[in-house]
């Protein structure tokens, strides 16, 4: 009678995945330690050689190898919010990639007592380095003026590029949304605003301001919100619908612009036929909206890729540089049309 042998099999090895990329151990382990010295092709052939062999790196050794933790913390307000969610995803998939777990510490405010509880949390639950995704104007301000035992990286929505920020270019998004409209042959663009304190309603108005006093057009007062939510959107198509004089709005984000598009076909006003609409964002379901909504799409998955890249490179000791901003993309569909005054 013949014994089955039922030992489970051999995990894959990084001279198992070597082989199989064509390359050397030396540059899977480049690879999977983050390193930007490999070239795209050559980390793609790595990369499917993993996925492939379902190659597992062993986290508790290199762990001792490196006196780290292999743990990244993330200090986050607002998460229901849909710019911090998305790169709270991109933190995940990243740090994954890179052999890392994630430690969440969820603040209930943005004063320095709560900032400071949340960092001093994460540190002492031994995290190698901490992405905080508070983009609060009030936030920002308190963390330039703390202190701490590992390296920091900020998301700042809409600030200026650094080299302990990452940012998108909210403002300059805001502005070619703007020129669209203006395109479009619109005297100007009415701007649905979102909540005070959030760096991105900041920058959003900065960009919808300048464009519009580059063109020379006048600045409209602007329809004010305390969120960012549909319903807020739909109140502002109200009062956008009772006045006429109104042909083209740019709304803060998606979700408000299809509040405003809502009230506007509750009214008998057509979109983009009387007034076109431009959101923010670009989330998976405003291609489907009725109509398709013209929007800006922010890459928020890219800054949490960006925010780990970041701090793996603080923790290999390479000299900071400045991370350039992430660049917005104007969306063009079917909630904007040509206007002609003389209609």
């Amino acid at each position: 009678m013949t014994e089955t042998n039922g030992a489970a099999p051999r995990a894959a090895r990084m001279v198992d995945v070597a082989r199989l990329a064509g390359v050397s151990q030396q540059t899977v382990s480049r690879v999977v330690n983050g390193h930007t010295n490999v070239a795209p092709e050559i980390r793609e052939r790595v990369d499917q050689a993993i996925a492939q062999l379902r190659y597992r790196r062993n986290s508790a050794a290199r762990s001792l190898a490196t006196s780290r933790s292999m743990n990244l913390g993330v200090l986050s307000y607002a998460l229901s919010v849909h710019g911090p969610a998305l790169a709270l995803f991109g933190i995940a998939e990243e740090a994954r990639r890179n052999g890392y777990s994630t430690s969440l510490v969820s603040i209930a405010d943005v004063d320095r007592a709560s900032i400071r509880a949340g960092l001093d949390s994460l540190v002492d639950d031994g995290v190698d380095a901490i992405v905080v995704l508070a983009p609060m104007t009030a936030a920002t301000e308190v963390l330039q003026r703390l202190d701490t035992d590992v390296p920091v990286v900020r998301f700042e929505q809409g600030s200026p590029a650094g080299s302990a920020t990452i940012s998108i270019d909210e403002a300059l998004g805001a502005q070619l949304a703007t020129r669209h409209l203006l395109e479009l042959g619109h005297e100007t663009v009415h701007f649905v605003g979102g909540p005070d304190g959030w760096m991105a309603s900041e920058a959003r108005r900065r960009g919808w301001r300048t464009e519009l006093a580059l063109a020379g057009r006048a600045i409209p007062a602007e329809f004010p919100s305390p969120d960012w939510s549909a319903e807020s959107g739909y109140r502002a198509g109200v009062a956008i619908a009772a006045d006429r004089s109104v042909t083209a709005v740019l709304a803060i984000n998606d979700v408000m612009a299809l509040g405003v598009m809502k009230a506007l076909d509750d009214r008998g006003v057509s979109v983009p036929g009387d007034v076109s609409v431009v959101g923010f964002d670009d989330r998976d379901e405003s291609a489907y909206f009725q109509p398709a909504l013209t929007t800006v799409r922010l890459d928020f998955t890219e800054v949490g890729r960006r925010a780990v890249g970041s701090v793996l490179r603080a923790l290999r000791g390479e000299a900071s540089t400045t991370i350039p901003l992430i660049q917005p993309e104007l969306k063009v569909r079917d909630s904007t049309a040509r206007y002609d005054s003389g209609a």
